[in-house]
C-alpha cells in the first residue's frame, strides 16, 4: 500500500536500511536492553550512512530526499530497534531548526557535518514546569555585548547525552513574541548534561537534562531573529516531530505483527498451530487492520508535506492514529502471547515499553484531539505547513522536491543506487 507514495529508489533505499538494521542492529539489542543506557557507538555508525541528511539540500551534503524517505528510513529502523529510530528522528528534527531558519553562515558551518554524521544535533523545548506549554518557559537569554548569556533548565531531550549542537528556545522578552533560539556547543562553558535517568524503554536512546548555567554563547549562534523561538519550536514539533515519532509508531507496529505472527505460527497447541484458531485470527486481523490505516495516514501526511501542500491536520491525526494503533496491537500481541509475553527472552513486552514513550512528545492524543477539532470549528491558527510552503517557494536557499523519477541526493543509502 505504501508503494502508492514511494517509487523504486525508495523501495530500494528501504531495503538497503532494513539490512543494514538487522545486520548491524539487532545484535546490540540485548545489550542495549541488559545496560539501559545510551548507545554512543551504534548512535554512530548509524549516523554516518548519511540518513541524518534526509531532508538536508545536496548542496550541504545531504540527501535532499524529502519527507517520505526520512518516514521509512526511520519506519526500518524503529522495527528493529525503536531506540535507534527515536535516535535517528530526535537527530533529524534537531536538524530542521537549521534547514528552516537558520543563516547561509548556520547551514554552511553545520549542515554538511550534520548530514555526514559527524554532528549529532538536537533540540530543546520543554522545562519541568511548563511541560508542553511552550509559552511557560522561563529559561532566558539575556543581551551582552557580543554575546547572549544562557540560564535555566531543559527536559526530555532527545540524545541529550550524545548531542553535539542543541538548538534552545529560551525566553529573550515577554509574550509570545519574548522566545528566541539559539545553537550551543556541547563543550561550551556553563553548559552540562544531567546523569541519565533509567527509564521504561527505548533503552539505547537518551532523552534527558540540560544545564545553562551563565552559558556565553556569540550572537552569531541566534537562530533567525530574536522573537522566532515560538516559530522555531512550533514548526519543527508539527512539521518533524509528529511525522517523526508516527514513523517510529509505524516500526513498531510493523514488529508488533512480524513476531505475533511468527509466534502463533509456531505455537502449537492440540496439536494444531496456535495461528488456527479462530479468535487468534481475529487478534491477528484486528492488528493487520489497524496497521493498514496506520501506514495509509503516515504516508499520506508526508507526501502532502513532500508536495508543499497544507498538511497540519493529517500530520495531527497520522501521529494520533500511529500512536493509539500501536499501543493497542502490542498490547493484543501480549494478549496472544499471554505468559510468554512476560519475559524478555521474546521482544513483544519491549514493543509495549517502547510504544509508550512515543505517546507524549510533539502532543498527546488529546493535544492532536484537541487541535483537530478547533481545525474543524475553523478555530485553527494558521496552518504550518502552508507558512513552510511559502517560505521555501520564496527562498532562494530552496531545496529541491523530491524528483518524479526518484530521489536524489548521492550520499549515505542511495549512494549504491544512483
Amino acid at each position: 500500500m505504501h508503494r502508492y507514495f514511494t517509487d523504486r529508489r525508495h523501495e530500494v533505499l528501504r531495503r538497503q536500511v532494513r539490512d543494514f538494521a538487522e545486520r548491524e542492529v539487532r545484535p546490540r539489542i540485548a545489550g542495549m536492553e541488559a545496560n539501559r543506557t545510551v548507545c554512543p557507538d551504534l548512535s554512530r555508525l548509524i549516523a554516518r550512512q548519511g540518513w541524518i541528511g534526509a531532508t538536508v539540500h545536496r548542496r550541504y551534503g545531504g540527501m535532499g530526499a524529502g519527507h517520505v524517505a526520512k518516514t521509512l528510513i526511520i519506519e526500518e529502523l524503529s522495527r528493529v530497534s525503536a531506540a535507534m529510530g527515536a535516535m535517528v528522528q530526535a537527530s533529524q528534527l534537531g536538524a530542521a531548526k537549521i534547514i528552516h531558519f537558520g543563516s547561509e553562515e548556520q547551514k554552511r558551518a553545520w549542515l554538511p557535518a550534520i548530514a555526514s554524521g559527524d554532528c549529532l544535533p538536537t533540540i530543546a523545548v520543554t522545562e519541568p514546569h511548563s511541560g508542553g506549554h511552550v509559552l511557560g518557559m522561563t529559561s532566558t537569554a539575556v543581551r551582552d555585548g557580543d554575546d547572549y548569556v544562557l540560564s535555566g533548565r531543559k527536559i526530555y531531550v532527545g540524545n541529550s547525552h550524545i548531542g553535539d549542537l542543541h538548538g534552545v528556545v529560551v525566553r529573550t522578552g515577554e509574550g509570545s513574541k519574548g522566545l528566541s533560539a539559539f545553537l550551543v556547543e556541547s563543550g561550551t562553558a556553563g553548559f552540562r548534561v544531567g546523569p541519565q535517568q533509567p527509564a521504561m524503554g527505548l533503552h539505547g536512546f537518551s532523552f534527558g537534562e540540560l544545564f545553562f548555567d551563565d552559558c556565553r554563547v556569540p550572537a552569531a549562534n541566534l537562530l533567525g531573529r530574536e522573537g522566532d523561538g515560538l516559530s522555531v519550536a512550533y514548526s519543527s514539533s508539527v512539521l518533524y516531530g509528529r511525522p517523526n515519532l508516527t514513523a517510529v509508531s509505524l516500526g513498531i507496529h510493523q514488529a508488533v505483527l512480524d513476531e505475533t505472527t511468527a509466534f502463533c505460527t509456531e505455537r502449537r497447541r492440540y496439536g494444531e498451530p496456535l495461528a488456527e484458531l479462530p479468535t487468534i485470527k481475529l487478534k491477528l486481523g484486528r492488528i493487520q487492520s489497524r496497521l493498514l490505516l496506520a501506514r495509509l495516514a503516515a504516508y499520506h501526511a508526508v507526501h502532502l508535506l513532500d508536495q508543499g501542500l497544507p498538511c497540519d491536520a493529517e500530520l495531527m491525526n497520522a501521529k494520533l492514529v500511529n500512536v493509539e494503533s500501536a499501543l493497542e496491537s502490542a498490547r493484543d500481541a501480549m494478549d496472544v502471547h499471554a505468559a510468554c509475553g512476560l519475559f524478555t527472552d521474546r521482544p513483544v513486552e519491549r514493543f509495549l515499553r517502547d510504544a509508550h514513550h512515543i505517546f507524549a512528545p510533539a502532543g498527546t492524543s488529546d493535544v492532536q484531539l484537541l487541535r483537530l477539532g478547533e481545525l474543524a470549528l475553523g478555530q485553527g491558527k494558521g496552518e504550518w505547513s502552508d507558512r513552510l510552503a511559502e517560505l521555501l517557494r520564496t527562498s532562494p536557499e530552496a531545496p529541491e522536491a523530491p524528483e518524479a523519477e526518484g530521489l536524489p541526493g548521492d550520499r549515505g543509502a542511495l549512494a549504491g543506487v544512483l
